[in-house]
């Protein structure tokens, strides 16, 4: 029988960072003052330096994203293997069209008051984009490769009395990136200012050898600088009770603990439970460091024979989603609001897991996943030893690579919701026996490293895999695509599973509808004319969610297989939200700039495919979703298909009254048939399409209309929040919707609107989710794509009242006010 079991049982640790004194530790970010130019600079390290020019900013901070978008920024000519390219084309956009190319300087004062030769200062960084090289007054004191990993320098041997200067060169070469990577100090810096003697850095790591309802026993191995210390631990549950403490003996080098928690609150994906342990470092009685960190008691096992994925010791298929790094108008500079909403509007549609795509997470979305109940693939790299990109990670991985894993796991091997690790995606390196070695090395890594997680890589070349012995290697194969090979594959590999680790890639614009509706396969060889003659020069993706790429598939292709083969553990599309850069099927047409991939759109809009997926996922709550809108001026009498996405089994479709009759889904037609409510020979006539959905019982269960739209009158504003935190950071997002009188959305209306913020708060960013825009996403105007766009507000650091005032010529003016505190 095949079978693979690895039992991981696993506590979850997150460091909890901080500005305050906790014991001899303090811990600073360094957000602020900031000096920064997009240029070469000689000398820029040093201390008298002539600044006068240079800009100040906030940390995070991507230098490109406000553009403007330029055509001929990293245009990339070549053939793309792994889409099955065979002939050289040029691409632009590809890298999101805007100014990420080049070299940055930052610079910032920063003075350490209490500093002295007994203490220990370290600088953190948890992303620098890229190659950052790092000077303290005027001396190299180190440099990195990756910009998506996180690193750090001891700084106190290059310090001094009184300010110091630190300095940051980072390189962005072309060619680099398959998609918009940013620019710049993107992620938190942060100084450590510790004792000699005190924790090392990332040096907790805890696991749990058993885990029940009514137990859990504990293990926490913390390194420590130090000799003759012993270590206190305290364990307190959310509301700050103390639920488990402990003395060690002394030791030094590492120090290990096994505590028991009596009736945990178990973490999972419905109740992501924390607890939070207080550990003190003491040295012959003194206190010399202290850390509070916060965990999650959860237990995980992958085993074929069980089911699959077992959390908690119940079987879980990976509902996911791919994300990759990016923001949409806020570009790669992290925000945790803004993470915060994607990850909201994901849960609501019944997603439980996400996959960092492809490149290490950041650390403010890992909390937020511990916090909020997500599974999670951590992933590393997009390309080993063989290239993708001529400038890419192939030219650091034999130096770096072994780094960059230790670095990723010891930061962030605590989470509880990392339940698998991912060495790469889509790599060349594939085919052959280098290819097999250089995936046992990598995955021997994270064993060594972290021996509770299995390892994962997302393999497209399904063929070369089972034919190496790569596919065999990995503890858990990971398909990405392919799902005319999921049989074979199951059969070949020894693991007894399958993970659908990115799949589908179906292509949409949100509002966007194409006639006829048909099943478009993109064709990456075809010449322009080809192209333009399946999707005219609109350079939009039809929104029925029939258009996919050449080298994947559609939704039901994948629920079919989540459905019928209990070896396919989950699934992870492609993607959750579109993304700066890959415009596909456009890259070779100006101006696409941005991809087409999401569930939902560049400014976090739904688009009509997040309701097919709700359908399935969201089992707790009624879906009920009718496509396309009802404004077809010029089409009447005109076939305009009706689909009806819903968690019910059966609808009926009214035009005007008149009924087309009863839709069910059923498994004895196409795919699409058993996951979508479809009419297809609906003729088009203005006024209302109402659907009328059954429950299995044939009794109305829910009813939903859609009315054909008058005369743009006036705009509605909708905040996704009405009160923020008056910290200078906190976001809040507003969809803009152009509207009849009546309030019905104007689905073609594309106005030009005008955005004024005012009070204790200020514009931040707008997006209307077009790929095709060159409106830059900093300027407070923006044409409405489809009736809609979304303007992002920023709050500072002062409570009272922000205002937005929304205008449009011949439209009446709209506000909306949102509390600070």
């Amino acid at each position: 029988m095949k079978h693979i079991i690895i039992h991981l049982i696993f506590l979850g640790l997150l460091a909890v960072n901080c500005t305050v004194q906790q014991g001899s530790r303090r811990v600073e970010v360094l957000d602020s003052n900031w000096q920064f130019i997009n240029e070469d600079v000689k000398g820029a390290e040093q201390l008298n330096f002539n600044t006068d020019n240079w800009e100040i900013v906030t940390v995070p901070h991507d230098w490109a994203i406000k553009g403007p978008f330029d055509e001929a920024v990293d245009k990339q000519s070549g053939i793309i293997k792994q889409n099955n390219e065979k002939i050289a084309n040029e691409k632009t956009g590809r890298t999101g069209a805007l100014p990420h190319v080049g070299v940055g300087w930052y610079r910032k004062v920063f003075n350490v008051p209490d500093y002295n030769n007994n203490k220990k200062v370290l600088l953190t960084f948890d992303g620098a984009m890229s190659q950052p090289q790092v000077y303290i007054n005027g001396t190299k004191v180190g440099e990195w490769k990756n910009g998506y990993n996180y690193f750090y320098f001891d700084i106190s041997e290059y310090l001094q009395e009184g300010d110091n200067l630190l300095a940051i060169r980072l390189e962005n070469l072309p060619y680099s990136s398959r998609w918009y990577p940013g620019a710049g100090l993107f992620r938190k810096v942060q100084l450590v200012i510790k004792d000699e003697v005190s924790f090392k850095h990332w040096g907790h790591f805890i696991t749990t050898p058993q885990v029940s309802s009514e137990s859990a026993t504990i293990t926490i191995n913390s390194k420590i600088n130090g000799r003759d210390c012993h270590v206190e631990t305290i364990i307190k549950d959310a509301a700050g009770n103390v639920v488990a403490s402990q003395q060690s003996e002394a030791g030094a080098g590492e120090i290990e603990q096994i505590l028991t928690v009596e009736n945990p609150a178990i973490w999972d994906v419905d109740t992501p439970n924390l607890y939070y342990a207080e550990l003190s470092l003491y040295q012959n009685g003194v206190l010399k460091d202290m850390q509070t960190v916060r965990f999650g008691i959860r237990n995980i096992e992958y085993n074929a024979d069980k089911g699959g994925f077992l959390l908690n010791d119940k079987v879980t298929k990976f509902k996911g989603v791919c994300l990759h790094h990016d923001l949409g108008p806020l570009g790669a500079a992290i925000n945790k609001a803004a993470l915060k909403r994607q990850l909201t509007i994901l849960k609501d549609m019944g997603c439980n897991a996400i996959r960092s795509s492809h490149n290490m997470p950041s650390l403010e979305q890992l909390e937020l996943c511990d916090e909020m109940g997500f599974l999670f693939l951590a992933e590393s790299f997009d390309e080993w030893k063989k290239p993708k990109m001529e400038n890419g990670y192939n030219l650091f991985f034999d130096e770096w690579a072994e780094k960059d894993v230790v670095n990723l796991v010891h930061a962030t091997r605590n989470h509880p919701c990392i339940v698998m690790w991912s060495s790469g995606n889509e790599v060349p390196d594939q085919h052959g026996k280098e290819g097999v070695e250089r995936a046992k090395w990598l995955q021997d890594i994270f064993h060594r490293e972290d021996p509770t997680r299995p390892v994962t890589v997302g393999m497209d070349q399904v063929k070369a895999v089972m034919k190496s012995g790569f596919g065999a290697v990995m503890d858990i194969p990971g398909l990405n695509y392919r799902v005319h090979l999921y049989e074979e594959a199951y059969e070949k590999f020894p693991q007894g599973m399958l993970l659908g680790s990115e799949t589908a890639s179906t292509v949409s614009s949100r509002g966007y509808y194409r006639f006829p509706v048909e099943q478009i396969k993109d064709n990456y060889n075809a010449t322009k004319e080809q192209k333009e003659h399946f999707y005219g020069n609109t350079y939009q993706c039809s929104s029925y969610d029939l258009e996919y790429c050449g080298w994947s598939n559609l939704p039901d292709d994948d629920f079919v297989l989540q459905d019928d083969k209990p070896w396919v553990i989950g699934e992870f599309v492609w993607t959750g939200f579109d993304y700066l850069g890959e415009p596909t099927p456009f890259d070779q047409f100006w101006p696409s700039r941005s991809s087409y991939f999401g569930i939902c759109d560049l400014a976090g809009l739904p688009k009509d495919r997040y309701y097919l997926y709700r359908s399935r996922w969201n089992t707790e709550d009624e879906t009920l979703h009718i496509l396309p809108h009802w404004n077809w001026e010029g089409r009447e009498g005109e076939t305009t298909p009706v689909f009806v996405y819903t968690n019910y089994n059966s609808a009926e479709l009214f035009v005007n009254g008149v009924s087309q009759g009863i839709q069910s889904k059923t498994k004895d037609k196409s795919k699409q048939h058993r996951y979508r409510l479809m009419w297809m020979g609906v003729k088009y006539e203005p006024g209302t399409i109402r659907v009328v959905a059954y429950d299995d019982k044939g009794k109305v269960a829910a009813e939903k209309e859609v009315h054909t739209a008058g005369k743009a009158h006036h705009i509605e504003l909708s905040a996704d929040r009405r009160n923020i935190h008056a910290d200078g950071q906190d976001l809040a997002y507003v969809t803009v919707s152009v509207v009849d009188k009546d309030g019905n959305l104007c689905p073609h209306a594309n106005n030009q609107l005008e955005f004024e913020v005012t009070g204790a708060g200020q514009f931040k960013a707008v997006c209307n989710g077009d790929a095709t825009s060159l409106e830059m996403f900093h300027k407070p105007t923006m044409k409405a794509f489809n009736g809609q766009l979304v303007v992002t507000v920023q709050s500072m650091n002062e409570t009272g009242d922000i205002q937005l005032k929304v205008k449009s010529e011949g439209l009446k003016t709209a506000s909306i006010t949102i509390k600070t505190k």
